[in-house]
C-alpha cells in the first residue's frame, strides 16, 4: 500500500512541476498571457495537489489513519480556496459559506467530544 501511494505521490509531483512550467509560461512570455482567472486558477491547483501530498505523508505517518479533524480542516480549505474563485455567483457564495460554516460547527462538536471522553478515560483512570 505504501508503495501505491509512493508512486501516487511521484506522480502528482511530476504533475505539480508541469503546472509551474505552465504557470510560467502564462506569467513570462507575452505570447501566452492569461487572465487572471487562469492564473488564479492554476495557482490554486498547485495548492490544492500539494495537499494531496500532505494527506499522503499524514497518513503514512500516522499508521495509515487520517484524523477526521484533518479531513474537515482540509475541506474547508477547498471550499474557502473555491469561494476565491466562483465568487460572482451570490447563491453559490452564500451556500458556499454556510457550508463553512456547518464543517466549523462539525468541528467544535468532535473537539467537546475529544474532550469529554477524554475526562471520561482521566476518571477511570484516578479510580
Amino acid at each position: 500500500m505504501d508503495v501505491f501511494l509512493g508512486l501516487l505521490a511521484l506522480l502528482i509531483i511530476v504533475y505539480m512541476a508541469y503546472d509551474l512550467w505552465v504557470l510560467g509560461r502564462i506569467i513570462l512570455l507575452p505570447a501566452e498571457r492569461g487572465s487572471i482567472e487562469v492564473i488564479s486558477e492554476h495557482i490554486l491547483a498547485f495548492f490544492m495537489l500539494f495537499e494531496f501530498i500532505i494527506m499522503i505523508i499524514k497518513y503514512i505517518e500516522d499508521s495509515h489513519h487520517i484524523p477526521t479533524n484533518y479531513l474537515i480542516l482540509i475541506s474547508m480549505t477547498a471550499i474557502l480556496r473555491q469561494l476565491l474563485v466562483v465568487h460572482n455567483n451570490g447563491v453559490q457564495t452564500l451556500l458556499l459559506t454556510a457550508s463553512i460554516l456547518l464543517l466549523t460547527g462539525v468541528l467544535y462538536l468532535l473537539k467537546i467530544t475529544q474532550l469529554k471522553s477524554e475526562a471520561k478515560l482521566k476518571e477511570k483512570n484516578s479510580h
